[in-house]
């Protein structure tokens, strides 16, 4: 197995908008879909669509939406063995709201996410430590994720931790033991209480966290691109410029395919620049997973920028 996520899955309740009501106030939306997403299983289906063989650590609700879930696994070729029904409770459901400029608003309730505990991650052990990658995301409970990056340290296996949505509650020491820590602009002001407006204030904010030991820092920035820094260097990954319709899930879509590169070339700024790319793709559709091109899609994307 190539890559193992540990994380969350949500299904995505998606409405196209003109503009957000106001207090007290019903508007009429042009368009609504639904479907899979969570940051988990969007990175985990990311990388599956390019290629890599996935396995998820999840749980589903008990409710309409749960054997959805994991058939859309299966569909993508994502190993389910390890996806498991929480009785009593919902599914993680994703309300996301998308304006007219193709911006996002996103509210999660994170449902059976919450049931994901180090129990089941000793379970899945056997399957985990055949893994050469294992992917983190902080819409699970943090004692799961601090006891994933203990059980990859004990069998040396790379950690990607993507501090999303991010919590001041996380103890950046466990970040420190990860082999890339990847937060969007926003969530790097949030785990440093630094401005992030400009170039010069992100790599003052990301010099607080290198401080503490952090390894290599991406910063993934939307329509400007990434910034890869560790403690001696600064890498500007350039964007692609593309005709943005939804921009849903491009954060998820740029892990999932830097780590299926990685893998592959364990060449960091390449990967960074295919994951770039990728992201740039998956913004031109609409919704989240939906929008994934697969490998010979993304491939003949690629062509229309050489």
């Amino acid at each position: 197995m190539d890559i193992a996520v540990i994380g969350s899955n949500m299904v995505d309740l998606i409405a196209y908008i003109n503009d957000m009501p106001k207090m007290g106030e019903t508007l009429e939306a042009p368009d609504f879909k639904m479907g899979c997403g969570g940051k988990g299983a969007n990175q985990a289906i990311a990388a599956a669509k390019l290629g890599s063989s996935v396995m998820m650590v999840s749980k589903v609700g008990e409710d309409i939406f749960a054997e959805n879930t994991v058939k859309n696994f299966q569909h993508y070729g994502v190993d389910t063995q390890f996806v498991e029904q929480v009785a009593g409770v919902s599914s993680g459901v994703a309300p996301i709201f998308v304006d007219s400029s193709s911006q996002n608003r996103i509210l999660i309730i994170k449902g059976a996410n919450q049931y994901l505990k180090p129990a089941d991650i000793d379970r899945a052990s056997e399957a985990l430590k055949t893994c050469k990658l294992i992917i983190l995301q902080l819409e699970i409970p943090l004692e799961s994720v601090y006891y994933a990056i203990d059980f990859a340290n004990q069998h040396h296996i790379p950690v990607i931790l993507n501090p999303a949505p991010a919590s001041t509650e996380l103890d950046i020491s466990y970040a420190c033991r990860c082999d890339f820590f990847m937060p969007n602009e926003t969530e790097l002001e949030i785990l440093t209480g630094q401005p992030v407006q400009t170039m010069e204030q992100i790599q003052v904010a990301a010099k607080m966290l290198l401080d503490k030991g952090l390894k290599n820092l991406i910063v993934t920035l939307g329509e400007k691109g990434a910034v890869w820094l560790r403690e001696d260097k600064v890498t500007h990954i350039e964007p692609y410029k593309v005709n943005a319709i939804d921009t849903s899930g491009a954060g998820d879509a740029f892990i999932g395919c830097f780590s299926h590169y990685y893998l592959a070339t364990a060449n960091i700024e390449q990967s960074l620049k295919m994951a770039s790319l990728f992201a740039a793709c998956s913004v031109t559709g609409q919704g989240t997973q939906s929008s994934y091109p697969d490998k010979a899609t993304f491939e003949d994307f690629q062509q229309s920028f050489q």
